[in-house]
């Protein structure tokens, strides 16, 4: 175990300080749990995917999130807008290959942005990020039949592939940079019973980059914050539905003070 607490509550202290904006261009199921998510983060959402607004948007937020779930040809052009025009500006860009290994569409559309966009993080279930990376993988849905630990040395590959920080959610959560590896240790199972969990996780990292240029370092905080808000939501909800509604609320209710001491992270230098 290292420590590192004293980091992760500066990163929250600013993006509550800063109120960056998170532009999100994602799926219909999660707009309204990741933009009170965010809000109760401190950051400030905004779920815009209009190809007529997208590049401005992009360009004057803190954090682009590019979250593939319900895919159409409208919904991808305006993410290629947004995602370059945010590599423009240098605003990080942060992809959700939702569902990626279920359909050749969305697959293919995830390695398209992944090889014409500059993406500083992705975020996803072990069976996505080996769809990614070239293994031959399947999801059930957009539900992982993979642990974290079947794709561990499949995500410190694709990273030094991408130059690019690769975060695996699940029972524990993996981050790396190919060089680097981070095990989040902060979570609950139930997190796994609400429909867009782990949408909601990237855009956390979102709000936790847009305030922090150490990408590695924000993945880990945000999702170390995250799970710390699933351990917090259990303690008084047991079923899922109060559960998301007692997550959103923890999110909000965790301080900076709580997350140094809350914080589980084990770190390897040696990928």
């Amino acid at each position: 175990m290292i420590d590192v607490g004293k980091d992760a509550a500066e990163n929250l202290r600013k993006l509550r300080e800063q109120k960056p904006l998170v532009h999100n261009i994602t799926n219909y199921v999660v707009m309204n749990f990741t933009a009170n998510s965010l809000l109760a983060m401190g950051a400030l959402p905004v779920m815009a995917h209009a190809e007529n607004e997208v590049e401005e948007m992009a360009s004057i937020a803190g954090a682009l999130v590019i979250n593939i779930g319900t895919l159409s040809d409208p919904w991808i052009r305006a993410m290629f807008l947004a995602g370059k025009a945010a590599n423009k500006n240098d605003i990080p860009v942060i992809l959700d290959p939702v569902g990626a290994g279920a359909t050749s569409f969305r697959t293919n559309t995830a390695k398209q942005l992944i090889t014409e966009l500059d993406i500083a993080v992705i975020r996803g279930n072990a069976s996505e990020m080996l769809s990614l990376s070239g293994e031959d993988s399947r999801t059930k849905g957009v539900d992982s039949i993979h642990t974290v630990e079947d794709a561990a040395q499949a995500a410190v590959e694709l990273a030094l592939e991408l130059d690019a920080v690769i975060a695996i959610t699940g029972e524990k959560d993996l981050v790396t940079d190919g060089d680097t590896v981070f095990r989040v240790n902060n979570g609950h199972k139930l997190m796994g019973m609400v429909t867009g969990s782990g949408c909601v996780a990237t855009a956390a990292i979102a709000a936790f980059m847009a305030v922090n240029d150490n990408f590695l370092r924000a993945t880990a905080f945000a999702l170390g914050y995250f799970g710390l808000a699933g351990q917090w939501s259990a303690i008084k909800n047991t079923r899922p539905g109060s559960f998301k509604v007692g997550l959103v609320d923890s999110l909000y209710d965790i301080g900076s003070d709580d997350l140094m001491t809350g914080l589980k992270l084990e770190v390897m230098h040696e990928a």
